[in-house]
């Protein structure tokens, strides 16, 4: 009788194995993969001695490492500081390009997606360099310091240049503006035929969610349109309606403004945008967060029917999909620069501290003494309410810090007036709430701390970007309490993504990311295509066989 399959297993099962045939045999198996592998990258084949070498010398720099951080010291802060200097060290450097109001900085290999109909066609390729282009010379002045266009003006130029409409991703700091302003300028240029009219009505609408976002775009179109005899006028709320009343009344060829103040100029009847054929929504994202999607539908439904349209979006919800869908060709473009995945700027060493709410005020005045020692570098501290602003602003002063403000219970010129000492140097230290998140370019911010963490990981990311800009280095230390637990998964996956540092602390209130919602679909709601067809609407006829 022959032994049955149990009895078969158990025998084998019992039966001794050489241990150095096994090892010889797992060696041979792992020299087998590597010289495929190798093979593949077309790299000579090694001998399992030269293997074993390689791994011995490599388990040697791995006990180097290990024994390197035993010796560390204690302070949790220089921990944290060393261990993100060796993980910066291996990012691939950037190349800087100086110049005026905005800054390109190239990155290596940087990830492009670019979709829309006939967006490969030869005509639309890539721009390498200003020349390429083919503009005059004079709309080119405001790029003269510069080398070679940005990864999205490269991209967005052929495109709107030839009239397409366009939807454009791309990180804050990248050149944004002029991949608009220049073809806005040309657009105008052709549509006035080198004519002057006193008194014109503007051709060109610029829409932003703040007004300080407002005002910066203002201040790169006004010198990018100056040598073409290109003007244009900001409209924004929290000051005189008068001087921008006289502005239009005047004639201008583009309008930059924030919706509520346009919509007011509009019902006033002072701001007619019946010829507009161009139309930029920047941060088209943020508008729809702050509730301005029924004036920004108001604005857009003023211009002229047969308008060419920009949309740039950190993100791509639904509530914009549908913006794009209702006032933009069927087909537009989309270029992405980087990911559409939330990610952050990899030149900022991020730094998250847990610790308890009422804890945060001494906090923060021990790291202004460590990061703003000289009280000469600029720090900004983010706060999430506008009473919160003022409160901490106060606190600081008592304490003998320098420092101003801006939140939304500023008036405007107050408002002006801390962003330009804070930009100058004057008083480097500034506390802020989230209307400094997004889009402003205010240089060598060296340090961002959050004293309160935003509503949203997006914001998160907005807020840390304000420092480490045009290729420099930067610190965003945060404070993250009990209350912000929903978001730690969100922002574990932010930090990995970076490779920083991931405390143990936040991993303590989980990694789950809750699923992307929608207002009408709830949690079955998905990313949505450019180029997804319109919803039809489907009657039902009344049947005669019903009862």
């Amino acid at each position: 009788m022959g032994m049955g399959r149990k009895q078969r297993e158990v025998e084998a099962c019992e039966t001794p194995i050489d241990p150095e045939l096994k090892a010889e045999k797992k060696n041979r198996k792992k020299l087998k993969n590597l010289n495929i592998e190798e093979e593949n990258n077309h790299a000579p084949k090694r001998s399992l001695e030269e293997i074993k070498s390689q791994e011995g010398s490599d388990s040697k720099e791995l006990n180097k490492k290990k024994k390197k951080k035993k010796n560390k010291h204690k302070n949790v802060d220089e921990n944290e500081n060393e261990k993100q200097t060796e993980v910066e060290e291996e990012k691939p450097e950037r190349n800087i390009v100086n110049g005026g109001g905005e800054v390109n900085v190239p990155v290596k290999d940087e990830i492009v997606l670019v979709t829309g109909k006939d967006a490969e066609e030869a005509k639309y390729a890539p721009l390498k360099s200003f020349k390429e282009a083919n503009l005059p010379s004079d709309v080119l002045q405001c790029c003269q310091n510069f080398d070679s266009p940005s990864p999205i003006q490269s991209r967005a130029w052929p495109f709107l240049l030839d009239g397409r409409d366009f939807i454009g991703i791309a990180a804050t700091g990248s050149g944004k503006t002029l991949a608009f302003g220049v073809p806005a300028i040309m657009h105008i240029m052709k549509k006035r035929d080198g004519k002057f009219l006193r008194g014109r009505t503007p051709l060109c609408l610029v829409m932003s969610p703040t007004r300080e976002l407002a005002q910066q775009i203002a201040d790169v179109l006004c010198d990018a349109g100056k040598p073409c005899g290109v003007t244009s006028v900001v409209l924004y709320g929290g000051t005189s309606k008068e001087r921008q009343i006289t502005t239009l009344k005047s004639g201008v060829d583009i309008v930059i403004g924030t919706p509520g103040r346009l919509k007011d100029l509009i019902e006033m009847g002072f701001c007619c945008l019946k010829d507009v054929t161009f139309g930029v929504l920047d941060e088209a994202d943020r508008m729809l967060d702050m509730g301005f999607e029924p004036e920004v539908r108001y604005i857009l439904s003023q211009t002229c029917s047969v308008r060419q349209m920009v949309m740039f979006s950190a993100t791509w919800p639904f509530e914009v999909h549908q913006l794009a869908q209702e006032f933009m060709d069927p087909n537009p473009v989309k270029v992405v620069i980087g990911s559409e995945d939330l990610s952050a700027n990899h030149d900022v060493m991020q730094i998250v501290e847990v610790l308890e709410e009422r804890s945060r005020d001494a906090r923060l005045i021990a790291l202004l003494e460590k990061y703003h020692k000289s009280q000469s570098n600029r720090v900004l501290v983010f706060v999430l309410y506008k009473l919160e602003a003022t409160r901490v602003e106060h606190m600081l002063q008592k304490g003998g810090w320098k420092a101003v403000s801006i939140h939304g219970n500023k008036a405007q010129t107050e408002r002006t007036k801390a962003l330009s000492l804070f930009k100058n140097g004057a008083c480097p230290l500034m506390v802020a709430t989230d209307v400094a998140a997004r889009g402003l370019d205010i240089p060598d911010v060296e340090v961002v701390i959050n004293y309160s963490f935003p509503l949203t990981t997006e914001d998160y990311v907005h807020r840390i970007g304000r420092t480490g800009r045009a290729g420099k280095k930067g610190v965003a230390h945060t404070f993250f309490t009990q209350q912000n637990k929903g978001l730690a998964g969100e922002l574990v996956n932010v930090l990995k993504e970076a490779g920083q540092i991931v405390p143990v602390s936040l991993l303590k209130f989980g990694t789950h990311v809750k699923k992307k919602e929608s207002k009408l679909y709830g949690a079955h709601f998905k990313e949505i295509p450019v180029g997804a067809p319109k919803a039809k609407k489907i009657t039902f006829n009344n049947s005669d066989d019903e009862d």
